[in-house]
């Protein structure tokens, strides 16, 4: 409980800046297995991107197993079965005319449902190849307006940080849709554009206080650059832990209740990049983002000069350590 009350009075002082080789080799690690899973695994894309047909009924009594054994023995070499809430939705390849009339039969007969209400959907992959087209412009006008926003409110290399973290974000996402095998969709897209916003705010309210802080390191400074923003990003961080679990939580709700016992198909496509994303998104903006603007930084002759008059009066040592006044002492 002490803890827990120190935390959000931000009275902590964890070194997050001077662990950067942890968080760096961590986040390396992360990077390499996503990277891995892009190229040998590759990404499920829906059928909207590569093109296909999608039977949608009513079959209450059926079972996965029952309507993917129905499909197949049509001819038909691929199928992805999925509850729809009450009723069942079946990807194929691209089906000529005839085999999807034999399949629409198939299904009538063999699980009782009237051919009338049998949905037919023939999907090309062209509209997929535009939906992609459009996400990957969105994408590139987003970063550019970041680019500007963070170099006119903060500075440019502040901006460089916040678009490491928002990459090394989006590729640690991707690679869980990689391994995992879930299906990407459009409202995956939708996900993976919505996390950039959520992964930019905890880096602006980071930036935002670390800009307050080190605007007062002077000549006389008893604090160099990194000691001043690890103490920026400890009184920051009750702050970013709140916000990310108010926001993580519904979404969790809706990944794991509502797809597990609503069968929320369409919800799981977008939910599993929101919630992936939400949690990277805010290890990103404390562990990657601040301590490469550190890094940075730190190489400037005016913070170069402060940390070496700073380690020469304290023997070597003050500028290894970065305690903040505000510790609570007990």
């Amino acid at each position: 409980m002490g803890l827990g009350r120190r935390l959000y009075r931000g009275e902590i002082d964890v070194d997050f800046v001077g662990k950067w080789r942890l968080w760096y080799s961590l986040s390396a690690v992360l990077l390499l297995i996503s990277i891995a899973g892009l190229v040998f695994n590759g990404l499920n894309l829906g059928v909207e991107f590569r093109g296909g047909t999608v039977f949608s009924f009513k079959a209450p009594q059926a079972t996965v197993e029952q309507v993917r054994t129905t499909v197949l023995d049509e001819g038909v070499h691929q199928a992805i079965v999925q509850e729809a809430g009450d009723g069942w939705r079946v990807t194929t390849e691209s089906l000529p005319e005839n085999t999807t009339t034999q399949v629409q039969s198939a299904i009538a007969q063999d699980l009782d449902t009237p051919s009338g209400e049998i949905s037919i959907q023939a999907i090309g992959p062209s509209w997929g190849g535009e939906v992609s087209q459009k996400a990957w412009i969105g994408l590139g006008v987003f970063m550019l307006a970041i680019i500007l926003y963070l170099s006119m409110a903060f500075e440019p290399k502040m901006a460089l940080a916040a678009i490491v973290a928002l990459f090394h974000d989006l590729v640690i996402t991707a690679g869980v849709y990689a391994w995992s095998g879930f299906e990407v969709t459009p409202a995956t897209l939708l996900g993976f554009l919505t996390i950039l916003g959520y992964s930019l705010y905890d880096a602006v309210v980071v930036f935002d206080m670390i800009k307050e802080v080190t605007a007062k390191l002077g000549h006389t400074s008893k604090q160099t650059y990194s000691m001043a923003a690890n103490d920026a990003l400890n009184h920051t961080l009750i702050r970013s832990l709140n916000t990310s679990l108010v926001a993580i939580l519904p979404v969790a709700a809706i990944l794991f209740i509502g797809t597990t016992l609503l069968g929320a198909g369409t919800l799981k496509d977008l939910s599993l990049a929101l919630f992936v994303g939400m949690i990277v998104g805010t290890y990103s903006s404390i562990c990657v983002a601040t301590p490469l603007l550190v890094t940075l930084k730190e190489r400037e002759p005016k913070y170069q000069a402060i940390a070496r008059r700073i380690a020469s009066t304290s023997g070597g040592k003050g500028a290894k350590g970065s305690k903040s006044a505000a510790v609570a002492k007990s």
